[in-house]
């Protein structure tokens, strides 16, 4: 039966929703948005899935709206025919939740005492999924905009990672770049821990 995706879209829209009322309303946006220093002062901990679906500006709600249509929808289908159709689901929306949190985990042990800190978008979630479908398709090819160069997943990962990690420790912009690690990382772990057999046989067969 071919899966019916419906939760990578839900994802979408939530966040297309959440972003135009953030653009509009700056109120609604520093209520929403992450900040370590309220969550821990304050005990809004809600700020760890609601700043996922906020974003700084279009290009950044672009970027990730774009990353989660071509990634989120054949991680779902694979969730939907590993798992099946309910529990694949649930599995999908539980990954989504938890790399929320996992993703913001470096910026709040960093920033829990920073009261200027502010982070938002789903970079974080977005990378973690993307990363899980390296660990399962590590030959598939991926082309940017900006690089229209089809490559192999799991040489665009391990350059995404460099960058990241670069850009991190000379940290130039207020880009979150330690959730785009930390997203990334939940990817590989919980594909690693729950569908280890299906990666060795991708990297097998790549090799």
């Amino acid at each position: 039966m071919e899966p019916q995706i419906y939760s990578t879209y839900i994802l979408l829209g939530t966040m297309a929703i959440m972003s135009f009322t953030g653009f509009n309303n700056r109120d609604f946006m520093e209520k929403y948005l992450f900040s370590p220093y309220l969550v821990k002062h304050e005990k809004e901990y809600y700020r760890f899935i609601t700043h996922a679906f906020l974003h700084g500006d279009f290009n950044h709600l672009l970027f990730n709206g774009i990353t989660l249509f071509f990634f989120g929808k054949p991680f779902e289908k694979y969730l939907f025919n590993f798992y099946g159709p309910l529990p694949g689901e649930i599995i999908f929306w539980a990954f989504a939740l938890i790399a929320m949190f996992a993703s913001s985990s470096i910026s709040y042990f960093r920033h829990k005492d920073n009261p200027n800190y502010r982070s938002l978008g789903l970079s974080g979630v977005t990378s973690a999924i993307l990363f899980a479908m390296i660990m399962l398709a590590p030959s598939m090819e991926i082309a940017l905009i900006l690089l229209p160069i089809p490559i192999p997943a799991w040489i665009f990962g391990l350059l995404y990672l460099a960058f990241e990690i670069y850009s991190d420790r000379n940290k130039k912009t207020t880009i979150a770049h330690d959730a785009h690690i930390s997203g990334a990382v939940f990817g590989i772990i919980f594909i690693l821990i729950t569908n280890i057999e299906q990666v060795i046989f991708a990297f097998q067969n790549l090799l």
